[in-house]
């Protein structure tokens, strides 16, 4: 049967985990990281099922517990989350989806976390000839009852070669472009979740078919090869 939700008992062996982020411990409950972690990978497995029904999917990714600690002053060396990154297949189709289990701190979303130079040169060019199509888009009815407002970093005034009093100002200062939801951990321990996960990923799909327009052509609107 199919998983459809995550149980409490993986939000308890992670919040268990939280409270005792250490080798000794994890090794000794290593039973119960495998159990979470099996349960996770079947959810993906249903939600990888679902998703193919309304988008091209590459790959469902469960991100690896163990944190690098390498350059960073938190040593601890294991995440009190699950992490699952979704890549949408070819070049054509821009845009990722991520789903975060984590006790107090589940959400979903997805979008454009680190653009490249050339993406986000693209992306401002588009915006500044023409914003009232992204405008459109993130101001719906729909996206704004699933993700409230677009999210991400912003430059503080405005980005190189763009004035301050753009009228597109407020999306040109964008570095990110995101948007996500919350859930609670009832929610998602609620069975058949997955059906809830996979319309608020679906609920994104007109910001992916416009970026994805953006991204795969010129300025001119000629495919880019």
């Amino acid at each position: 049967m199919p998983t459809t939700h995550i149980s409490t008992s993986t939000f308890k062996f992670l919040k268990d985990l939280k409270s005792n982020n250490n080798r000794d411990w994890f090794n000794d409950n290593k039973p119960r990281f495998q159990e979470a972690q099996a349960e996770v990978k079947a959810f993906n497995e249903t939600l990888h099922d679902r998703m193919s029904l309304h988008d091209e999917i590459e790959s469902v990714k469960l991100f690896r517990i163990y944190r690098d600690v390498r350059f960073s002053k938190d040593k601890t060396p294991y995440k009190s989350n699950f992490g699952t990154g979704i890549k949408r297949a070819t070049k054509w189709l821009r845009g990722g989806y991520y789903f975060n289990i984590e006790p107090g701190n589940c959400f979903a979303g997805g979008g454009f976390w680190g653009p490249s130079s050339a993406d986000m040169k693209r992306i401002r060019e588009e915006i500044a000839v023409d914003h009232k199509s992204l405008q459109k888009i993130i101001t719906a009815a729909k996206f704004k009852k699933v993700f409230g407002s677009m999210e991400g970093e912003q430059v503080k005034s405005a980005p190189r070669g763009y004035a301050k009093d753009h009228p597109a100002i407020e999306l040109l200062r964008y570095k990110q472009y995101l948007a996500t939801h919350k859930f609670t951990q009832k929610e998602v321990c609620t069975p058949g979740f997955v059906d809830e996960l996979n319309k608020t990923f679906k609920a994104l799909r007109p910001f992916f078919n416009y970026m994805s327009d953006v991204l795969t052509t010129d300025s001119n609107g000629v495919p880019i090869e």
